[in-house]
């Protein structure tokens, strides 16, 4: 085949990056193990919430009975998942990133979870990042989980507050005596192995983080914070905040360690 007919076969291929999306024509799929190599290599790039390192780290979070993704899927790019969320199942809702990635953890059984926690979502897809698929895949994929596991009773995420870092250091620098104190504090080194800093951490951080998600809103009402402004939009609501959810150093600068649990209710006619 000459280029020219390449590229006649090409303009001629449905292409979502160039047309509206049909979503009658999107699919859903869970992500096996193993998978093709095109699939893994795309999610290890596109994971930009918690880092894949390698596939070894990969198939820690979709081979082990307690471990899922999800992934919706459009027929001209197979191999590109447009979304995909990460899934653990847990026994009570985690406040803490570590306990779900860390190596070395004993995977449950799937039937002896009570929870399941949507702890990553990303775009599969890089020329799709303005669109907006996450709700569709959040409802599917819980609903897929229902289905599969009645023994599940509850939902959440657990998120990163990307925004919060910064505007607690707008705060600071405005003379706010709290937002002063939080990052004097984290910025002080070897703070989150003291335990009356881990304390004062803790409270600062649940008292700051409240009014940041719920009582600091711009013109338009919505959440100041992007995740905050997603899950919420989509009809969670916040479960707790967890002040040490993510002590990584990104997770430190980000949002000052936090993390919060959305929770998602899942209707009789989803199971």
């Amino acid at each position: 085949m000459t280029p020219a007919a390449d590229d006649a076969t090409a303009q001629s291929r449905p292409d979502p990056r160039r047309a509206r999306i049909d979503p009658e024509s999107i699919e859903f799929a869970e992500i096996g193990w193993p998978a093709p190599s095109e699939l893994l290599d795309t999610i290890i790039r596109n994971e930009a919430v918690h880092a894949i390192a390698d596939r070894d780290e990969l198939r820690r979070r979709v081979e082990p009975s307690d471990r899922r993704i999800y992934a919706l899927f459009h027929p001209a790019t197979p191999g590109e998942p447009l979304v995909f969320v990460e899934v653990a199942l847990t026994r009570g809702v985690p406040d803490s990133i570590t306990e779900l990635l860390t190596p070395d953890r004993d995977p449950i059984a799937a039937e002896a979870a009570d929870t399941a926690v949507l702890y990553s979502i990303n775009n599969g897809h890089s020329d799709l990042r303005g669109l907006s698929l996450g709700q569709q895949l959040i409802k599917q994929a819980t609903a897929a989980l229902a289905r599969e596991l009645p023994n599940l009773e509850t939902f959440v995420t657990l998120s990163p507050a990307p925004g919060f870092g910064r505007w607690l250091r707008d705060h600071a620098d405005a003379g706010d005596r709290d937002a002063t104190e939080l990052v004097d504090l984290i910025a002080t080194p070897g703070w989150e192995r003291d335990t009356e800093r881990r304390a004062r951490h803790a409270d600062l951080t649940t008292a700051l983080a409240g009014t940041y998600l719920v009582a600091t809103r711009p013109a338009d009402g919505r959440p100041i914070d992007p995740v905050a402004r997603f899950h919420l939009g989509n009809g969670a609501t916040i479960e707790r905040i967890n002040p040490q959810g993510n002590l990584s150093a990104t997770g430190i600068a980000q949002s000052a360690g936090m993390m919060v649990n959305y929770r998602y209710e899942i209707g009789p006619d989803d199971r």
